[in-house]
């Protein structure tokens, strides 16, 4: 067997696009609205982050690939990208469609006592990846390489919500689908250890958020990020060299 194997470990933050969010529940209570492009945010966490028991707490990435060869510098990866999406709280939001019998149309300041919506253990990304790398530099024991990516997968994600006084939180669940593309750079430091750094776009489709402690409330909406990573990996080569 040739090439290489490869695991990554590192941290993001990230924007999102306005989002379009549908609010429904028709079985166990009576609404069924939409807040019409609602803005979201990250949360780094990155308080204490080198503590062994604290890594898993801000936003990170986790990756475990293989390059085929170094001759065409392709490979495939499984990527888990942890990142955290919040509804902004207290936010003016066009409000559209009828909550327990009340039609609504109208700017609204969106209370968490009213809804509040977060994926933030987390807006998981779980994607298989194909990567290109091409060379760009090499000295004796240095390599620096451009690393492009595209790939997609499945969000397995957590959800806290609140949504008319009803609350409730996960559990890890399938919520949708998500495709990302990203490009970067990765410098080889003694064959053995590299640093990378990407941004990645993505595009998350959330068809499956479950709302209430009955899990009867369903949210649906799908947004775009744009993802900065920061990642340090090891390489195990394969075969003779």
């Amino acid at each position: 067997m040739r090439g290489s194997l490869y695991f990554t470990w590192g941290y993001n933050r990230e924007s999102y696009s306005r989002s379009t969010i549908h609010f429904r529940n028709t079985t166990t209570d009576n609404y069924d609205f939409t807040f019409i492009k609602a803005s979201a945010h990250d949360r780094a966490d990155m308080k204490d982050f080198y503590r062994l028991d604290n890594l898993t707490v801000p936003q990170y990435d986790m990756n475990l690939g293989y390059f085929f060869n170094d001759k065409h510098d392709l490979g495939i990866e499984l990527s888990w990208d942890h990142l955290k999406y919040i509804v902004t709280d207290n936010q003016v939001i066009h409000v559209q469609g009828q909550i327990r019998g009340h039609q609504i149309d109208k700017d609204t300041l969106v209370t968490p006592d009213f809804v509040h919506l977060q994926h933030t253990n987390g807006n998981n990304y779980l994607m298989l990846n194909l990567v290109k790398r091409h060379k760009l530099w090499q000295s004796k024991h240095l390599q620096l390489s451009a690393i492009g990516k595209v790939g997609g997968g499945a969000l397995i994600s957590y959800t806290i919500s609140t949504i008319l006084g009803n609350q409730q939180e996960g559990p890890f669940h399938f919520h949708g689908v998500v495709a990302a593309m990203s490009g970067g750079l990765k410098l080889d430091i003694f064959r053995y250890f590299f640093l990378q750094t990407d941004v990645q776009g993505a595009w998350a489709d959330y068809t499956n958020t479950r709302l209430g402690a009955d899990q009867q409330g369903l949210a649906t909406h799908h947004f775009y990020s744009l993802q900065y990573k920061y990642a340090f990996g090891f390489n195990f080569p394969l075969g003779k060299r």
